[in-house]
């Protein structure tokens, strides 16, 4: 899957990696409650999952069944917003966080500590 996914997709995907496989009326339903979609605009969301590569449809009933992980998905977000915002540099985008004055929690620095110890 090459293209980005947009937050309405996104929706339909959080459904999939929580709960697993499920129908498109299923999809529908739990939309319509969530979001007040109608069963049309779940279903032309869902075609244009599939089209991307992101979702399969199986039979019976047809079935939803993700095909990328949402590690994948934020991977992809995240080197795309990386490569818009910071020219690619992690730096700078550690440095706009850090450079507010916020203070971080010590368990994010040391969780971000470890994450540049591995990447070392």
């Amino acid at each position: 899957m090459e293209q980005k996914l947009f937050d309405s997709e996104l929706k339909v995907m959080e459904h999939l990696w929580r709960d697993g496989d499920l129908t498109a009326g299923a999809l529908a339903k739990r939309l319509a409650e969530e979001t007040g979609w109608n069963r049309n605009t779940t279903y032309t969301v869902i075609k244009k999952l599939i089209d991307k590569g992101a979702v399969e449809r199986r039979e019976p009933n047809f079935l939803c069944h993700a095909l990328v992980s949402k590690e994948a998905v934020r991977r992809k977000e995240a080197e795309g917003l990386l490569e818009k915002l910071f020219n690619g540099s992690p730096s700078l985008l550690f440095s706009s966080f850090l450079g507010d004055g916020k203070a971080l929690p010590p368990e994010e620095i040391d969780r971000l500590r470890e994450l540049i110890e591995r990447l070392k």
